[in-house]
């Protein structure tokens, strides 16, 4: 009886000292509660979605960091990546983004594409331009400029701005855990700290299930 009454004060204050050890997160400090939720797309998962441009040099540095985190992941958190268009210039990246995502050729091409333009220094300044990049990768190009302009492209573009408008955005790399909490590198404290903040996240949508 003794030694059992032991063995469970010592597990009561291991508890206890993860707990007192755990990261303590804050609304309003770490990351943002979104005034309006937003529905998410992924079903009974907990979603995840990552708004980035091509063009930013901070989601260029954390795409690695991205890589790895999602890689961790269990089964019930599904990962979205959506491209933000700040300007007209970062429009025919969005665009070249969704039709990777249509011809299947995201996961070969994503970080070549920040590669290309953050460290060969690439100029693309056109679809012809983007066409010759996804070819290096087996894209048709007369199939590539064909997806860029299509309806489906141009669906994915409306629904990709009705999304960052809902989750309120204002600069990129930003996170959005399950349509209703929002992670920036500046409200974290960092890049690998806002992963952080999306574990913590992703827990509590997991306990409230």
């Amino acid at each position: 009886m003794k030694k059992w009454l032991l063995a469970v004060v010592a597990a009561c204050f291991a508890v206890s000292a993860w707990a007192a050890d755990a990261p303590r997160y804050e609304e309003g400090v770490q990351y943002e509660r979104i005034s309006r939720p937003v529905p998410t797309t992924t079903g009974d998962k907990i979603e995840v979605v990552e708004m980035f441009g091509y063009l930013c040099p901070h989601c260029n540095n954390f795409e690695p960091l991205l890589e790895k985190w999602k890689a961790e992941q269990k089964d019930d958190v599904q990962l979205v990546t959506i491209p933000v268009v700040f300007g007209r210039s970062w429009e025919p990246f969005a665009r070249a983004f969704y039709v990777a995502e249509l011809l299947g050729k995201v996961d070969e091409t994503h970080k070549a594409m920040f590669d290309a333009i953050h460290k060969e220094r690439r100029r693309m300044r056109s679809e012809e331009d983007l066409a010759d990049f996804y070819a290096d990768f087996g894209v048709d190009k007369d199939n590539f400029v064909k997806q860029y302009n299509s309806f489906a492209v141009n669906m994915k573009l409306k629904q990709g701005d009705a999304k960052a408008r809902g989750y309120e955005i204002t600069g990129v790399p930003t996170m959005i855990v399950n349509g209703k909490y929002r992670i920036t590198a500046s409200t974290a404290g960092g890049h690998e700290a806002m992963l952080k903040v999306v574990d913590y996240l992703v827990e509590k949508e997991r306990e409230a299930k």
